[in-house]
């Protein structure tokens, strides 16, 4: 399979995943949120941020007043429910790697969610790529430079697109500027459900 288009060295695999696998994907994390409920994170400055989060796999990606890690756990002490074969499927498919990931962090986004531009860096092999699914509405996928600042540039990430990030453009930063409201049915009360798959050690 190759992509559909690159963005500064991210690929971008547009409409990937057809109807039935975005319903069944979204089937799965019902799933995993039963296990692990979604949360609203706050930053280490106590700022909460504008997306849901919850995980699945041996880590899960959290921030608090303690900082930004991966922790074994969920916030409630219980442990993070198993990655789901549809998505390890995904991961086989692009990531062009032999580890499998260690964590599948999903961010629900309501109509006003977003995220700043950021980094991945919290892994300990940058080597390995991180791989994005999305779902739902349309998201405005932002893509800089290793350092902040400088010029940008932008695609509408769609329902069924998958992102995958390695290489030169492993540590670019990135993110959501804002979502298309009513852009996709795949949601009962719409929004976006992304998923960020990771090697974490």
């Amino acid at each position: 399979m190759r992509p559909s288009l690159n963005l500064r060295g991210m690929q971008v695999y547009k409409d990937m995943l057809d109807r039935d696998a975005q319903l069944a994907l979204v089937e799965d994390v019902r799933t995993i949120a039963k296990q692990a409920p979604f949360v609203t994170p706050v930053t280490p400055s106590g700022k909460a941020m504008s997306v849901k989060m919850t995980s699945a796999g041996r880590f899960g990606w959290v921030t608090d007043g303690q900082g930004y890690r991966y922790a074994q756990s969920h916030p409630n002490g219980t442990p993070w429910p198993v990655i789901p074969p549809s998505v390890l499927g995904i991961w086989t498919t692009v990531a062009g790697v032999d580890r499998p990931p260690e964590c599948c962090l999903v961010n629900y986004y309501g109509t006003d969610a977003k995220m700043g531009m950021h980094q991945d860096r919290d892994e300990a092999n940058f080597e390995m790529p991180v791989v994005s699914v999305s779902l739902g509405d349309d998201a405005l996928f932002r893509v800089g430079h290793e350092t902040r600042g400088g010029k940008t540039e932008s695609v509408w990430l769609q329902s069924g697109d998958v992102v995958v990030m390695g290489g030169q453009a492993r540590l670019l930063y990135h993110g959501i500027d804002r979502l298309k409201p009513n852009s996709s049915t795949l949601l009962a009360k719409g929004g976006r459900i992304n998923l960020t798959l990771r090697v974490v050690t």
